[in-house]
């Protein structure tokens, strides 16, 4: 079942028996385990009619036993297991999956990481309860997300503070919502979120981070790229090499698509479609890249990527390891001549 829909039930008290809400993207999973236990039982009720149970703790026994009690003078009981990926017999619940209490609902939050969904238990609840899965979102997806987060609160965003943000905080659910938490305190509502408001707001530099890099190498400005690589030496957390060959290799992944769309006459509406793009604003970007690299330079430049990410490894280093910042310049220079 998709989140928004699970969440509207839940918020119209449409309950299931059993719910597996399982995954590596923790966020998901707190918001729908927060909403169940908000719209389940009334504030009166939680004293006798909730239960919270821990996995590493856990014996299914004890869960079973706290499922088929029936509630005390409220229409149902709640239980919740958290950390259910830390219960050692967790896949002995089946039997009471297969028949759950119609008066409790049972909430298995397994974090982290997926429960097989081919094992007794997943397919137990799939017929009986609800299943949801909490998948990360791609990095392509993190600017649109963010976008829709800050409008549901009433906060417009500008393309390149969204893309700012995207670059900074990573995929990373939990992280993104308290910075961007953060970062609307001071703001009045309604507030248009632009990059100085996040290099105030958050501590980010607008005129130096991985977002201005790219730009950078894509128009070949030396100077540019000399200074932040500069700042991102004298500043490691700035931009640390790992997320720096991440992005880079990301935009230079829409620079040689774009040129493979631009060598069929695509549209601008199918490039900004496959490009994941919802206005031309960064197509202008890519668009100048492309005169400046072509398809043969955009694979130099791939491969050069590959070399500086084992070089920042320590892989095949017949010296000792270098100073990511070192690195980083060097590998900075040679996509210029690439």
């Amino acid at each position: 079942m998709q989140f928004d829909q699970l969440l509207k039930d839940i918020k119209a008290k449409k309950f299931s028996p059993v719910y597996l809400l399982h995954g590596p993207e923790s966020f998901y999973i707190d918001q729908l385990e927060q909403a169940i236990e908000a719209h389940a039982l009334q504030e009166h009720e939680r004293a006798f009619n909730q239960t919270i149970i821990y996995g590493k703790e856990a014996e299914h026994l004890q869960i079973i036993d706290a499922a088929r009690r029936f509630p005390m003078m409220a229409e149902r009981q709640l239980l919740l297991l958290r950390e259910a990926q830390d219960m050692r017999s967790l896949q002995q619940l089946v039997g009471y999956v297969e028949k759950p209490a119609p008066t409790t609902v049972l909430v298995i939050s397994h974090k982290h990481k997926k429960l097989n969904g081919n094992s007794k238990l997943a397919k137990a609840i799939k017929s009986k309860g609800v299943i949801f899965e909490a998948k990360p979102l791609y990095d392509n997806q993190v600017p649109d997300w963010i976008r829709n987060h800050l409008k549901g609160k009433g906060y417009p965003i500008e393309p390149a503070a969204t893309q700012l943000l995207a670059e900074y905080l990573g995929t990373s659910l939990s992280k993104i919502t308290n910075e961007l938490d953060k970062l609307l305190i001071n703001l009045p509502k309604g507030a248009t979120i632009n990059a100085q408001t996040v290099e105030e707001q958050v501590g980010i530099s607008k005129d130096y981070n991985v977002f201005e890099l790219q730009k950078a190498l894509g128009k070949r400005d030396k100077v540019k790229v000399f200074r932040i690589v500069q700042y991102f030496t004298a500043n490691p957390k700035a931009g640390p090499l790992p997320m720096v060959l991440g992005s880079l290799y990301n935009y230079f992944s829409k620079i040689f698509q774009l040129l493979e769309l631009k060598a069929q006459r695509s549209s601008e509406s199918e490039i900004l479609k496959a490009l994941g793009l919802r206005s031309n604003f960064f197509l202008r970007e890519y668009n100048e890249a492309t005169r400046n690299y072509n398809r043969a330079q955009t694979i130099a430049v791939f491969e050069l990527l590959h070399e500086y990410d084992l070089k920042s490894k320590g892989v095949g280093a017949v010296t000792a390891v270098r100073e990511d910042g070192a690195l980083l310049q060097e590998l900075c220079w040679r996509v210029m001549g690439s």
